[in-house]
């Protein structure tokens, strides 16, 4: 049987950061190259840059008008005017244009009366220099004007180019080397087989590198070989100044990053106390800096963020990147393991003053999560994690700003959201959702962590939704809703329906998936069964959750169940049959005072749009007769 890899080890992030440096600082060289200046945005400095000439050039007029002599203006008054001859008191200049002796101001146009077309009429006296930018006043020959390890911005560009600099000395860009590995690695654009898979980090770690300064130039997939993973190393080192090495650093039999990079230099640290991205490899071959990532988009990424990019910016003469910090309330609770410093994916949004955080998927392969993500919330090694209404840390990736124009959304999942988000986003607002059912959904919202629930409950006693449910939970406290859709549940089968399931009453036997607790569409599945007089435990994977009605239909697409609950919008996105079951309201329950913050009216305005609606024509299984309407519940 294969060996498996197990040096892995367990180093505080910080320690194996500083451990990293020490080991590779100044001993790759900074080179530099000059460049012309029209190009030279987002370079950094090599060096200082001085003016090599004045600016302005000479004393110019600042302002339209006349150019004087200000000794020959005194006693000018409303009372007073004073006559000025031009060519022997005067001379007409515009903005810019050079002022020379014996005049030393400048009237403005509109203070300036003509008389005829050689002799005008002032009424206030002008003081010595006045509206005249003298030589040198912006920019003096000689004067320093950009530091070294700068980086030059578009304005930066316009100041050099006016003090007469048209070339810049800059550091070359810190060159990576990014090789892909795995037998079962695949192109994005082949088509897949069972058991191999597309192939996206190291593009992504090829944007990454030119974000953080650097260039990036990405190789062909080395299949699972030591003496290629090797050969390639040796030859990048020589011409590289960072390899980038993705998968192939954890403990698997077919793993071999660390051991080659043990042969060809030194590994400083082999797995780091981070979650996602412990089993990272820093090494260093002949003082060069070379990281082996973990295969999980998440791990890769945060593997990459934590050490691939700080040691970029050395090699490139930046700053660190600094992520704004804020602090906002966790909606639910998160369980954390003492080994790891722990990065939770989250999104967030500002609630009744308060930024809220809702964590989302936390397993390292669920690139979604980062691409919905608006920040991490780290939970620091040692700590076994943070308690539901608890306040903490939120690393932002996503600026501050666009938390404010969010729209959070906690409660029961529907493809229409994306379609919603979509529109919302057109119009520079932002939908901030997290799928937890609508029951849960209601709980968040009555501890003041969303600006909307959505919901479809069905009442049993009453046969009507929402309603019944919002005057129990909210007693005493006024609630509006916002209607949304007409929607049809039921259970979501194979194309054609090959084992012929008609009802509930077909479930046993058959391999189910289900939604989680509190979900609406879970309470309607029950309330179905009690109809049919069939006990939960009878059902082969009634316990199997699945957060979104997408899921559902993908397990079964998948040949994972035979059969689940959901909407028929999800079974036909995905080509698949669908059995109604039952027609339900799905609704947006929310406080009053909240209609009229800007994200809740433009909420409205997208569903009451025919744009909308046309769109949920195309999708199927819906109704919108109400949509958008505003409904008080007491």
């Amino acid at each position: 049987m294969a060996k498996r890899n197990l040096y892995l080890t367990n180093v505080p992030v910080d320690e194996a950061l500083a451990r990293f440096m020490a080991a590779i600082e100044g001993k790759s060289e900074c080179r530099s190259e000059r460049i012309t200046v029209t190009d030279a945005l987002d370079r950094v400095t090599a060096r200082a840059i001085y003016a090599r000439l004045n600016s302005p050039l000479y004393n110019a007029a600042a302002m339209d008008g006349i150019a004087v002599a200000a000794c020959s203006t005194a006693g000018a008054s409303e009372t007073n005017p004073v006559t000025l001859v031009r060519g022997r008191d005067f001379t007409v200049v515009d903005t810019g244009d050079p002022v020379h002796r014996p005049y030393d101001a400048v009237i403005m146009a509109e203070d300036v009366q003509e008389v005829d077309d050689d002799a005008v009429r002032i009424r206030e006296a002008a003081s010595p220099w006045q509206h005249i930018r003298p030589i040198g006043e912006d920019i003096v020959t000689g004067e320093m004007i950009i530091p070294s390890r700068h980086v030059l911005r578009p304005i930066d560009i316009g100041v050099l180019l006016s003090a007469g600099i048209t070339e810049a000395e800059v550091l070359q860009k810190p060159r990576v080397a990014i090789f892909p590995t795995g037998n079962e690695i695949i192109e994005p654009s082949e088509i897949p087989k069972e058991g191999e898979i597309i192939e996206s980090n190291t593009r992504m770690f090829e944007a990454l590198v030119r974000e953080g300064g650097g260039e990036g130039t990405r190789f062909d997939t080395i299949p699972d070989d030591p003496a290629l993973l090797a050969e390639a190393v040796k030859t990048a080192i020589d011409q590289y100044d960072m390899v980038l090495v993705s998968a192939g650093s954890s403990a698997g039999t077919e793993d071999y990053t660390a051991a080659v990079l043990r042969q060809l230099g030194e590994v400083i640290v082999h797995g780091v106390a981070m979650k996602p991205g412990k089993p990272v490899i820093l090494a260093a071959v002949e003082g060069k800096p070379v990281i082996g990532l973990p295969g999980y988009p998440v791990s890769a990424y945060l593997a990459y963020r934590n050490f691939a990019a700080p040691v970029l910016a050395m090699l490139a003469g930046r700053r660190a990147a600094d992520y704004a910090v804020v602090e906002a309330v966790i909606a639910r609770r998160l369980v954390s393991s003492l080994k790891h410093r722990e990065y939770v994916r989250v999104k967030a949004g500002s609630v009744d003053g308060k930024l809220i955080a809702s964590p989302l998927a936390r397993g390292a392969g669920a690139a979604m999560s980062l691409v919905r993500a608006d920040g991490f919330c780290v939970i620091p090694q040692n700590s076994e994690g943070i308690e539901a209404g608890e306040t903490a840390s939120i690393e932002l990736i996503r600026p501050l700003a666009d938390l404010d124009r969010s729209l959070v959304s906690i409660g029961s999942h529907d493809i229409i959201l994306d379609i919603i988000a979509d529109m919302m986003s057109a119009q520079g607002f932002f939908l901030a959702g997290t799928h937890v059912g609508s029951t849960a959904g209601l709980a968040a919202l009555k501890r003041g962590e969303c600006h909307i629930a959505p919901i479809h409950l069905l009442d049993e006693e009453t046969g009507g939704y929402n309603t019944a449910y919002l005057r129990r939970l909210f007693p005493e406290t006024p609630i509006s809703l916002i209607k949304g859709l007409g929607r049809v549940q039921g259970l979501i089968v194979q194309k054609g329906n090959p084992l012929d399931i008609r009802s509930v009453a077909d479930l046993p036997g058959r391999r189910f998936i289900n939604r989680q607790r509190g979900a609406g569409t879970r309470l309607f599945l029950d309330y179905k069964l009690k109809e049919a007089g069939i006990a939960p435990h009878d059902i082969s994977g009634y316990d199997r959750e699945a957060v979104t009605h997408m899921t559902v239909a993908a397990a079964v697409a998948g040949g994972d169940a035979d059969a689940g609950m959901g909407i028929a919008s999800a079974a036909a996105a995905l080509d698949l049959g669908f059995i109604p079951l039952g027609n339900e309201e799905y609704d947006f329950a929310l406080p009053p005072r909240f209609l009229e913050l800007p994200q809740i009216r433009q909420f409205i305005d997208t569903l009451k749009n025919p744009a909308f609606h046309k769109r949920l024509e195309e999708i199927g299984g819906y109704t919108w007769d109400a949509s958008g309407d505003v409904k008080d519940v007491f």
